[in-house]
């Protein structure tokens, strides 16, 4: 049985990962660490653990954590779990700093743990059909891509105006790492690809603190991207998509024929062929977005199943830190290309 705690106790923590541990038979939730006391202490009644009053309390009682907290301290607490010889689950973004993201991965390293990241969107059903498709050559060779991400924002989630998200100090980055981290390393999954170059504008458009003033941090994001393979695409990443329905969707345009992938209510995953034929799979499971999860409406995302397997079975997890770091150094040079208007290269040792 794997001993995990949970470190940070917000939203996240309280309808994904928590949950998530709950249900799987090969784990159990320890403790809860938060530095609000009072919060690690009703998810521990909640759950049946015990709260922590230190992060290193808490690591000493456990094989594995979550680290759930603010951007700003994801660093600083997976590196002291791993360098006490515990696997890591971190959620996105990685770390506010390159820096950071690379110290993380080489402690994971050094100290022979896992490090894996909450990119949820490798787990989607569809997206991991697509790139079978992909790879079985169905839409010939990759030219251009679309990926969208939005919604009308994180205070919807967290049920504040005055979120964490919005805190320059503690988010530090805005929609871009929040939301167009997972769909940058998704391009990088579906296509066996890394993208190398970018051009990016971001902006804050519309939100604003309680007070009226704007927030500190991006609303919207506009990036075009190249990767190594020399295809072309676009990420749109958004806080202010003001409908009742989430915007996660992609498509990847071939030689031979165009890949939809949640971009249609009805169905997961769609191939338009270059003949004129279609294949509509419907029997793909749809995507999991945060108003079910806020509505107690429960499905896996397979993000802490595919950890625990990961630690306990040594099944393969395509969300490695060292995958993370590649679609981070995306971000980290897109959040350049926005501040000095030029496209802006990336290598990956």
């Amino acid at each position: 049985m794997l001993n995990v705690g949970i470190i940070g106790c917000g939203k996240i923590s309280e309808l994904r990962h928590a949950p998530e541990y709950t249900e799987n038979p090969n784990c159990k939730i320890v403790g809860f660490y938060d530095f609000v006391p009072e919060r690690a202490q009703a998810l521990a009644k909640q759950f049946g653990a015990k709260a922590f009053g230190s992060v290193q309390a808490l690591l000493d009682c456990v094989d594995a954590v979550s680290v759930c907290s603010a951007n700003n301290a994801h660093a600083a607490a997976t590196i002291q779990a791993l360098e006490s010889g515990k696997h890591v689950l971190c959620e996105k973004p990685m770390a506010t700093t390159l820096a950071d993201c690379e110290a993380m991965v080489a402690a994971a390293r050094k100290n022979g743990r896992l490090l894996m990241l909450g990119h949820n969107q490798l787990f989607a059903k569809a997206h991991v059909k697509a790139r079978e498709l992909i790879r079985e050559g169905v839409i010939g060779r990759p030219l251009m891509f679309h990926t969208a991400f939005g919604h009308s924002g994180p205070e919807i989630w967290t049920g504040t105006g005055n979120t964490w998200f919005f805190d320059k100090k503690r988010a530090v980055l805005g929609v871009l790492a929040d939301l167009g981290i997972h769909k940058t390393d998704l391009m990088h999954f579906l296509l066996d690809d890394e993208i190398v170059s970018v051009s990016a504008n971001i902006r804050t458009l519309h939100k604003t603190y309680p007070d009226g003033s704007p927030i500190t941090v991006d609303d919207n994001a506009l990036c075009l991207y190249e990767t190594k393979k020399g295809v072309v695409g676009t990420l749109h990443v958004s806080w202010t998509l003001y409908n009742s329905r989430e915007d996660n969707s992609s498509r990847i345009y071939g030689t031979e024929g165009i890949l939809r992938l949640y971009d249609d209510p009805e169905c997961p995953l769609i191939l338009e062929k270059k003949d004129g034929s279609i294949v509509r799979y419907d029997d793909v499971e749809p995507i999991i977005t945060n108003d079910e999860q806020k509505k107690g409406q429960r499905r896996s995302t397979g993000v802490i199943d595919a950890f625990v397997n990961a630690i306990v079975n040594g099944e393969p997890t395509p969300a490695t830190g060292e995958q993370a770091l590649k679609a981070m150094r995306v971000i980290f040079a897109a959040e350049q290309s926005a501040k000095t208007g030029q496209r802006i290269e990336i290598t990956h040792p």
